[in-house]
């Protein structure tokens, strides 16, 4: 996820939860967070405890959040956000606390009469490779309802659009043919795909990190016939660490009706 990626979804993010956008360039942000944004990723719980158990004034946090370091210019002080830092992994479970569903429908020009607006299943996608390392990708694919048809970044596919929540006098939307639980099936079953087609050394290159580190271990109780407790939980702890794992997470999704 580049910082461009980070900041659109921040933004998006705090766009949506009411958070009132301060200042911006390329590079950060600065947001007035609400109270119940402030709660979910600040981690303040103290301060909300006090604030609650003495009825004062609450005051959420006015944060910069520096999205860019590399475009960084003048003196900007903030919190850095990337992919993969503590914060921003805040934003995604707040993200699917709050919205993890939803329904929306495409707003049209009134002024176009009867409009037929098409279903759509759009799902966001965390696929984390895993061992000693991590690393984690966003996916975001939809997949048209009626057709089949599945189009990639389907996020930003959207995203310069307008929605209702509840669909206009003149807009007809079809019902789906493809049922949402089968779409989400085959929406897994290419994300699986790119990951059979990915390159996979980064696992070799674990279980060499591990036999290495498995020889170290087994030198210091060669001479050790019978091998005590602490032997079989480092051998254990070895495992945990170095074990290659492949994890797909749904983070969001919905329906989405589109013109």
């Amino acid at each position: 996820m580049y910082p461009q990626q980070v900041h659109h979804y921040l933004k998006e993010f705090f766009m949506e939860n009411d958070c009132a956008i301060l200042g911006e360039e390329d590079h950060y942000l600065t947001v007035q967070l609400t109270v119940d944004i402030d709660k979910r990723i600040m981690n303040r719980p103290f301060y909300w405890q006090y604030v609650e158990a003495t009825n004062s004034e609450p005051n959420p946090a006015q944060v910069t959040f520096i999205t860019n370091q590399t475009a960084m210019a003048g003196n900007i002080f903030g919190e850095a956000i990337h992919y993969g830092s503590p914060r921003l992994n805040q934003v995604f479970l707040a993200t699917r606390e709050l919205g993890a569903y939803v329904q929306l429908f495409e707003k049209v020009d009134r002024d176009m009469g009867q409009v037929i607006l098409t279903p759509w299943l759009g799902v966001n996608f965390k696929v984390s490779y895993c061992c000693d390392r991590t690393k984690e990708m966003l996916y975001s694919f939809g997949i048209n309802l009626l057709t089949g048809v599945i189009k990639e970044d389907f996020h930003e596919m959207i995203c310069s659009s307008d929605f209702n929540t509840k669909p206009e006098e003149n807009v007809f939307h079809v019902q789906y043919i493809i049922k949402p639980a089968r779409a989400l099936e085959r929406l897994k079953a290419t994300i699986e795909s790119i990951i059979e087609q990915d390159d996979h050394s980064w696992a070799m290159e674990a279980q060499k990190r591990w036999q290495r580190d498995q020889r170290v271990l087994d030198y210091f109780y060669e001479d050790v016939e019978d091998k005590p407790e602490c032997y079989e939980i480092e051998r254990k702890a070895l495992e945990e660490q170095y074990e290659a794992k492949i994890k797909i997470e749904v983070i969001n999704g919905g329906l989405f009706y589109l013109f």
